[in-house]
């Protein structure tokens, strides 16, 4: 053999070619220049599919017979409920004033700063009792029902917060009857819901068939509005998700303004609502979820079959 081509060829065998080189021959340029080599087509799905996520998700949708059934039991059980805990008069006035004079003694602000705002205006006035008539159980179930459809995990989670919270609203109502701040006259306030209407209440507490006035602690206006914020903001990635915290301050207005609720049953209401979510887990991924992640990782490999055969 020529001597002249011997170290040409023992070069070449003491310098095996990278198993990756081919890859990196046959791939375009920049194709592997991220550091997991993922190409830029691969970021673009994998960015969509974050975009969307989870609105395809369907795999823990729960039947929705049962669901309609279980949440019209629970809505009954709770009014069934309510209406135990009427007729405790005296028991419900004593009761307001202690939580006014332990409002006054922390020194919270005057429900009534809140209602001279909306006194100025007539309009303002009915249309703070118009919400508080009407916005409570449609918002409620329409932030359930768009979650079932949309976000079954997230569904089932806010379901049972909502019920949990509910179910020790119901206890506190029971064990502790509360007028409130409007039927007071130690509050100086008015019944804007008997002057300016609308009102879901009758013109007398201890005779009203409709609904239990003296359940005001805690607030579950406030509670259930502040929790279809969260619900909204834990199920949705858009930057303008946290605009739903407009919702429970606006309730928050509404409840002190129209002198249905004290500051106090909103600050008990929101202790709940936390012992409940420290409880009761956010879901943070799902099967269908999980699974779109597993794809988008494995998805480079995907895109080039032959480049691994290429690498043996």
């Amino acid at each position: 053999m020529d001597s002249r081509t011997e170290p040409a060829e023992s070069a070449s065998e003491a310098e095996p070619e990278p198993p990756d080189a081919a890859i990196r021959r046959a791939s375009p340029r920049g194709a592997l220049a991220e550091p997991h080599g993922r190409s830029a087509d691969a970021k673009r799905h994998a960015r969509a599919a974050d975009a969307k996520w989870p609105a395809h998700d369907t795999a823990a949708r729960p039947p929705l017979l049962r669901e309609l059934l279980l949440v019209v039991g629970l809505f009954v059980v709770y009014k069934v409920g309510r209406q135990l805990a009427t007729g405790h008069t005296g028991e419900a006035f004593g009761n307001a004033h202690r939580v006014w004079d332990l409002e006054r003694a922390v020194h919270l602000p005057g429900e009534g700063a809140v209602q001279t705002a909306l006194l100025h205006s007539d309009t303002l006035v009915h249309l703070a009792n118009t919400y508080y008539a009407t916005v409570h159980f449609p918002a409620t179930a329409a932030f359930l029902i768009w979650l079932y459809l949309r976000r079954p995990a997230h569904y089932i989670w806010a379901r049972r917060v909502l019920a949990v919270v509910t179910a020790a609203a119901l206890v506190g109502h029971l064990a502790f009857p509360l007028a409130p701040p409007r039927l007071i006259g130690e509050a100086g306030l008015v019944d804007t819901g008997q002057v300016y209407g609308p009102t879901v209440y009758g013109a007398h507490p201890a005779t009203d068939s409709m609904a239990n006035q003296f359940a005001a602690m805690p607030s579950l206006h406030f509670g259930w509005a502040l929790m279809v914020a969260i619900g909204l903001i834990a199920a949705t990635r858009s930057r303008w998700r946290w605009l739903w915290l407009l919702h429970p301050l606006l309730t928050l207005l509404v409840i002190v303004g129209t002198a249905n609720h004290y500051w106090l049953d909103a600050i008990v209401a929101t202790a709940l609502l936390g012992i409940a979510l420290a409880v009761i887990h956010l879901p943070h991924r799902t099967v269908t979820t999980a699974g779109r992640a597993q794809t988008r990782v494995d998805s480079p490999v995907q895109d080039m079959p032959e480049l691994v055969g290429a690498g043996r």
